[in-house]
């Protein structure tokens, strides 16, 4: 009741409000950040609000989901840090009518933006547009409508719908069960970031013997999705797939109250009821976004955007992370890992990456450090100044022999120090992966989903091709080795994006990260008139961008991974279109985090998370 009283006081207050004046700053911004997770201009600098209060409206689909509650929270503490007003307006239930009734009073209130996650791309659009031509700045939160805007922010839900998927799988075959039918729970056919899960879900199950049965509408209802489920459950269903946090909460209760545990139940979003419901078996895993993030970045860019600054429609992914019972264990009841650690004396880690050259490394061992500082415990980056499987071996064991207590480690490959690794476990050191794992079990990882972001980079080539009259010609890769998971992984996504195109993709030339010799392998391809290159990491991806510079060849379209300075020049100077750029300070903030819990005797269950990645163009 209280919800709905304010989401009723706020409608009021937004039809009464008077307008206020808002001096703009214009600023020239950097690189765009298109793609996912927190390279955006979000990332920049909090914007300071100028010439008097900015008001900025937020309206969410309902004001009733622990979500939108979540959203409205970050949006409220950005508000306070830059002096601005948000005022959270959102139906008490999904309604088009309703929206763009709040749309409507945004604007005659003489709010200066708005802040809208979109019941459905079309629907209030008419009433976008209006606010826009009349001076409104728009900016998405976790569901876009079909109106242009200065950014967006929001989770790649297709992405993230194939992970949930894939956990289906993953349980179902691990029972035993290798067919069968698939319910799913929707809000309605037009909500874009809920039909895109749906779309990823339904593309993890291509080529199984599973059918996924026709889809029922909940509109979001905790209670209507529930029947829904119950009565799926009915016809037997092995697995059920919640796309919001209402649909979840009834699918979860649904196998709750028919005590069939054989059900595997998987949904989207984080609340108290969906994390009991995973505690008690109910439900496999939930997608946790993070709409504090949204709404927090949401303001930050609003505020940017009144000021006078060209944010360029960027779009950024802010993460999802998988929440299973492993993750929700005793004392671990934030998957994330990111807050609540507490170190007893002063643990010893070692960090061990690939090689101490890559800024990527660099970066990666300044978040650690930073947290180690944070903690009061004590970090040593040891790294070969080479990619080598016997350094990195040695690393290893000169850690045990050091008496360290836990080892952080990016591997080299999936195999070659697991004996290493085997062995240091056994002697009762802690193991934490960050970037990239072995085949070893460890207390948790931290890295890049990079088959996911690897196929983003094949689809941004592929428009950039498309969109000078390029529809098929050789595409050459550069890569590390054959070995390192997370490059195979990004080979493999980007390999992926171009199933079904006219484009050939060339058999795959390893610099073993260096930049010189990518940048060799990568002259040869342009000899052999490839019509794009993709380079896997920093080194592969500097190369190319080198090669396609000194060839004088602004045709040919390169695309990598990783962010340095270097690589961050050729994009700016043209000779590369893009780049992934991970967050390897995220890496090793919350791998030294994980470490600590670990050692003060906390189970992580193992847990994978997505640090996640932007796309950065000129």
């Amino acid at each position: 009741m209280k919800k709905k009283l304010l989401a009723m006081l706020c409608c009021m207050t937004l039809a009464a409000a008077s307008l206020t004046g808002c001096g703009g700053n214009a600023k020239e911004t950097g690189a765009e950040a298109t793609g996912t997770d927190a390279a955006a201009p979000a990332d920049a600098e909090a914007p300071a609000a100028s010439g008097g209060d900015v008001k900025v409206a937020l309206i969410t689909m309902d004001s009733i989901d622990q979500h939108w509650v979540t959203l409205n929270e970050g949006a409220q503490q950005a508000a306070s840090e830059l002096g601005v007003t948000v005022d959270f307006l959102a139906p008490n239930t999904k309604d088009d009518a309703q929206q763009i009734e709040c749309v409507n009073n945004a604007v005659a209130g003489g709010y200066k933006a708005i802040i809208v996650a979109a019941n459905g791309p079309d629907a209030i659009s008419s009433a976008l547009k209006e606010a826009a031509s009349a001076g409104v700045k728009i900016v998405y939160v976790d569901s876009p409508a079909n109106v242009d805007a200065e950014a967006t922010f929001s989770t790649d839900n297709k992405a993230a719908g194939t992970t949930a998927g894939q956990e289906m799988i993953k349980a179902l075959e691990a029972a035993g069960v290798t067919s069968g039918d698939i319910g799913i729970v929707n809000v309605n056919a037009a909500t874009d970031s809920c039909v895109m899960r749906e779309e990823g879900f339904r593309a993890a199950f291509d080529g199984s013997g599973f059918n996924l049965l026709e889809t029922q509408y909940g509109e979001g209802d905790a209670a209507k999705s529930q029947s829904i489920a119950e009565n799926y459950i009915t016809q037997g269903v092995v697995g059920i797939f919640g796309c919001n946090e209402g649909s979840t909460t009834g699918t979860g209760n649904a196998i709750k109250a028919a005590g069939n545990s054989g059900i595997v139940g998987v949904g989207f979003d984080k609340s108290d009821a969906i994390q009991n419901l995973i505690k008690d078996g109910h439900l496999l895993c939930t997608m946790a976004q993070n709409p504090d993030v949204m709404g927090y970045e949401g303001v930050k860019a609003a505020v940017a955007a009144v000021n006078g600054e060209s944010l360029g429609g960027s779009v950024t992914d802010t993460g999802v992370s998988v929440i299973n019972a492993a993750a929700l264990g005793e004392g671990a009841a934030d998957p994330a890992m990111n807050s609540g650690a507490t170190a007893s004396q002063e643990w010893k880690i070692a960090l061990i990456t690939m090689d101490s050259i890559d800024q990527h490394w660099v970066t990666l061992n300044e978040g650690a450090q930073a947290k180690a500082s944070e903690l009061g415990v004590s970090v040593t980056f040891m790294a070969p100044n080479t990619k080598d499987d016997a350094q990195q071996i040695e690393c290893v064991n000169n850690a045990v022999a050091g008496g360290y207590n836990a080892i952080m480690v990016a591997a080299n490959g999936p195999d070659a120090i697991s004996s290493a690794l085997n062995e240091a476990a056994a002697a009762g050191v802690k193991i934490v992966y960050v970037d990239s794992p072995a085949n070893v079990d460890a207390e948790a990882t931290f890295s890049t989903d990079n088959k996911a972001a690897g196929k983003t980079a094949g689809e941004e080539m592929i428009k950039a091709l498309e969109a000078a009259g390029t529809t098929s010609g050789d595409i050459g890769i550069i890569n590390v080795n054959a070995a390192t998971d997370s490059c195979v992984m990004r080979e493999e996504g980007f390999r992926s994006a171009f199933e079904g195109t006219g484009f050939n993709l060339l058999e795959t030339q390893y610099g073993e990260g260096d930049a010189a010799k990518s940048q060799s392998i990568a002259e040869n391809y342009i000899t052999q008139g490839v019509v794009g290159i993709f380079g896997c990491n920093e080194g592969s991806t500097t190369g190319a961008g080198n090669a396609i510079k000194a060839g004088g060849n602004a045709d040919i379209i390169g695309v990598g991974f990783d962010k340095s300075d270097a690589i961050m020049n050729l994009i700016g100077d043209g000779h590369l279109l893009c780049t992934m750029a991970q967050n390897p300070d995220q890496m090793g903030a919350m791998g030294v985090e994980a470490c600590v819990k670990a050692l003060e005797g906390e189970s992580l269950g193992g847990a994978v998370q997505d640090t996640g990645v932007s796309v950065l163009t000129k």
